[in-house]
């Protein structure tokens, strides 16, 4: 959808404006208690043909989340991924440690509703999950929505572009 005449656009490029002759590159993570979920994830993706970039872990060895949730966030931020994708326990640490890299909108999503509104009003270019929560099942659901539903541009986009001046705000004040 384009936004209507005045209406400001978003920074960050939606993952539906990658042209269809250019794969998708999503880069995926997880701590030890999402790591089951993420191999799952992996055969999904590669099976749309996304180019994945997997940044661990890759045992059920404990390991801090917010490590693995920061390099998905940096992927996505630094143009090396579209989108990303990051499962642990809950999805809530690795959503909040996402969210503190400029640049990058997570969603903590735990079903399709709130995928689809993640990608459509919000842009979200992160979604975390919660792989003790859900089921195989409904995390493909859930990815498959968020990696397939457009941002919405619009009204939704002068929203985007509050939160993303909240987040320059933020880094040329030095994080405060």
């Amino acid at each position: 959808m384009v936004p209507a005449a005045g209406a400001p656009s978003p920074t960050a490029r939606p993952a539906s404006s990658v042209p269809a002759a250019q794969t998708l590159r999503v880069a995926l993570g997880a701590d030890h208690g999402g790591v089951a979920m993420k191999d799952v994830l992996l055969a999904f993706l590669r099976e749309r043909g996304a180019e994945v970039h997997d940044v661990g872990t890759f045992g059920t060895t404990p390991v801090d989340y917010p490590d693995f949730a920061v390099a998905v966030a940096r992927a996505v931020a630094t143009g090396a991924a579209d989108l990303g994708i990051m499962i642990d326990g809950a999805g809530l640490g690795s959503c909040m440690a996402a969210n503190k890299v400029s640049g990058v909108r997570a969603a903590m999503c735990h079903d399709v509703t709130t995928a689809a509104n993640a990608r459509e009003h919000n842009n979200a270019t992160v979604l975390t999950l919660g792989g003790t929560l859900i089921g195989s099942r409904l995390a493909l659901e859930i990815a498959r929505t968020f990696l397939d539903t457009p941002f919405a541009g619009g009204r939704h986009a002068a929203r985007v572009d509050k939160i993303d001046a909240l987040d320059r705000a933020r880094s040329a004040s030095g994080g405060a």
